[in-house]
């Protein structure tokens, strides 16, 4: 059974403003509820307007001082934050799993190292921020290029992966040496909460991390609005993100938007079948399909497609749900009822022009639990081919030619993630090249690693996470430009007066 206790450890609050916890004076309570046993387990004061000022206001003023700092000094800072986080691993994996109701082994194997591991890559990568070399392209002026950081960073961050969104926010920001306001899903403020203490713990200035927890409507719309606010980071869906960009484009901010996705998943004739159907029936289901790279569309070449759909089905009927505590559980349950149900409607919906091969009901216990679920026969049109459902729904479809794979493949509003499955590297490149996605995979589905971007295209968003990339949306770049010649009179200053 899990130890972790949310009542001690905020019992000063669940704002974390200026190195210490406080309570939220929205005048307004949110109950964190087990989404495995429908049990509350903490309630908190959420954080109103004079909580967004205060958190703002102590960015602002940590600013001036960790932008000043030298790179290695930053980097120092957050090669111990990384060894925090390693030291207290286990408490950060109950914590993600008691308010996510994630399997126990998905928050220690994946969230948890996962979030160590860019914690340190970004510990290196702040000793790498330069611009251009130094050069004389006009023949009487060295120029330069330098990379500032852009100022107080307000950063949004969905219920999904609470810990690993936090991280990716908070760490390319504070590396090039921003400071930041991370306002967390109110669902699932724990453990950012505890990665804000865990930075202080490592002697990262206060004001340098902090976070509101608040509601959307109040405390993100602020946040997002402030005018000492010079960037937004926003992840979750779609239509929230075009709310966000509406309020940004106001005062003008550099904004990083990554959105919805709806993952293809193409299965070429030459595919090896068995790694086929392991790779959707994993892509689909990580952290029950709430997962915007997740497989949700699976695009099968005829001569494959009645196998792939039989051992896909098979091999969901064998995952185990159950308590995210136990070890075995390979599923817990989806965020809330309120989540589950719309999941649920999508496939009710869908029983009228497709079937459902297996799964397509919520089990009959006090959690948001819903079955792995596996739908064919849809049109590529379709509610359910088309949305995102964000639960662990996949759909089947079957394809003739690579032309309309890969033009299915394509054709949804979304590009965030994809993945080609073929022994042909031909074939495989030319998908690499023509789906349209900020990644795809190939013969592998849902890996992620520090090194390299995550972002998408089309109405999946704008910008990047992780990786070095990550910098060009927390950076300044300025040109800098010397006069060599020391002559007072130039040429080109006849264009605006005189003669030469």
């Amino acid at each position: 059974m899990h130890n972790f206790q949310a009542r001690d450890h905020f019992a000063d609050g669940a704002q974390y403003i200026a190195g210490r916890l406080t309570k939220g004076t929205s005048g307004r309570t949110h109950a964190v509820v087990d989404p495995a046993t429908a049990e509350e387990v903490h309630s908190y004061e959420l954080a109103g307007r004079d909580d967004v000022d205060a958190a703002v206001a102590a960015a602002a003023e940590a600013f001036p001082a960790w932008a000043g700092a030298t790179p290695g000094e930053r980097s120092d800072a957050m090669h111990r934050f990384a060894a925090v986080l390693a030291d207290r691993a286990e408490e950060f994996a109950q914590a993600e799993s008691l308010q996510c109701g994630k399997p126990i082994k998905l928050s220690r194997e994946f969230d948890v190292p996962g979030t160590v591991d860019n914690t340190a890559f970004f510990a290196g990568a702040a000793r790498h921020l330069q611009g251009q070399s130094a050069g004389e392209y006009t023949g009487d002026h060295t120029s330069y290029v330098r990379r500032e950081p852009i100022g107080v960073v307000g950063s949004i961050a969905p219920w999904n992966y609470p810990l690993q969104m936090a991280a990716w926010k908070v760490l390319p920001a504070i590396a090039a040496g921003n400071t930041i306001v991370l306002k967390p899903a109110e669902l699932t403020p724990f453990t950012s909460l505890l990665f804000a203490q865990a930075a202080t713990e490592a002697g990262i200035p206060d004001g340098v991390v902090n976070i509101i927890s608040g509601a959307g409507k109040d405390a993100g719309e602020h946040l997002v609005g402030h005018p000492d606010v010079a960037m937004t980071s926003f992840t979750g869906s779609t239509g929230v993100g075009k709310r966000v960009a509406e309020i940004a484009t106001a005062t003008v901010k550099r904004l990083h938007l990554e959105l919805g996705g709806k993952a293809p998943f193409v299965v070429f004739d030459d595919a090896d079948l068995e790694a086929a159907v392991h790779g959707a029936v994993a892509g689909a289901l990580i952290n029950s399909g709430q997962d915007c790279t997740a497989a949700t569309r699976a695009y099968v070449q005829r001569p494959l497609y009645d196998a792939f759909v039989a051992g896909v089905a098979d091999l969901m009927a064998s995952v185990r749900l159950g308590d995210p505590f136990d070890p075995s559980t390979d599923m817990g349950p989806l965020i809330s009822h309120v989540h589950r149900d719309r999941v649920a409607g999508f496939v009710d919906r869908a029983r009228s022009y497709a079937r459902v091969v297996t799964g397509g009901e919520a089990l009959q216990h006090p959690g948001a639990y819903y079955k792995p679920t596996l739908v064919t026969d849809a049109a590529q049109d379709s509610e359910i081919v088309q949305s995102e459902i964000f639960g662990p729904v996949l759909v089947v479809l079957p394809f003739d030619s690579d032309d309309e794979g890969i033009r299915l493949a394509n054709n949804t509003p979304y590009g965030l993630a994809a993945s080609a499955w073929s022994r042909d590297v031909f074939r495989a490149n030319r998908a690499t090249r023509e789906i349209k996605a900020g990644c795809v995979w190939v013969n592998d589905h849902i890996p992620i690693l520090s090194e390299m971007p995550h972002g998408g295209y089309k109405a999946s968003g704008y910008g990047k996470d992780m990786s070095a990339y990550s910098f060009e949306e927390y950076t300044q770049v300025k040109h800098v430009m010397f006069d060599n010649t020391a002559v007072v009179r130039k040429d080109w200053h006849r264009t605006i007066f005189g003669d030469r």
